[in-house]
């Protein structure tokens, strides 16, 4: 396996490690496991940031050898996983604070 494929593969396993972890995270908040979710967030944080610093050192070795200029699909597919994990992020903490609100407002219904 080339290197480029590995890293692409090492980007592509550790974002989508992250977003089923934002997944999971709102799965837990819509069951009320706010401490659940933000575990889930924590976990997912963790793994974005390895799958984020593979795609960073792939674009420093291009800026200083350049390396990697030609641009693959399998490239593109990671990159294309690591925006929609990121995404997702974003996404599930809204969803969290939003299950946070309807709880809160549903106890003082009781």
């Amino acid at each position: 396996m080339k290197e480029l494929e590995l890293i692409a593969f090492n980007i592509i396993s550790s974002v989508g490690t992250a977003r089923s972890c934002y997944i999971e995270a709102i799965q837990s908040a819509k069951t009320g496991n706010y401490e659940q979710a933000e575990k889930l967030i924590t976990e997912g944080d963790e793994s974005f940031a390895l799958g984020h610093e593979a795609h960073a050192g792939l674009l420093t070795k291009e800026a200083n050898e350049g390396e990697g200029s030609s641009v693959s699909l399998l490239i593109l597919h990671a990159e294309d996983q690591l925006m929609s994990a990121e995404a997702f992020k974003i996404i599930a903490q809204e969803f969290i604070d939003t299950h946070k609100r309807i709880d809160t407002l549903e106890a003082k219904l009781k």
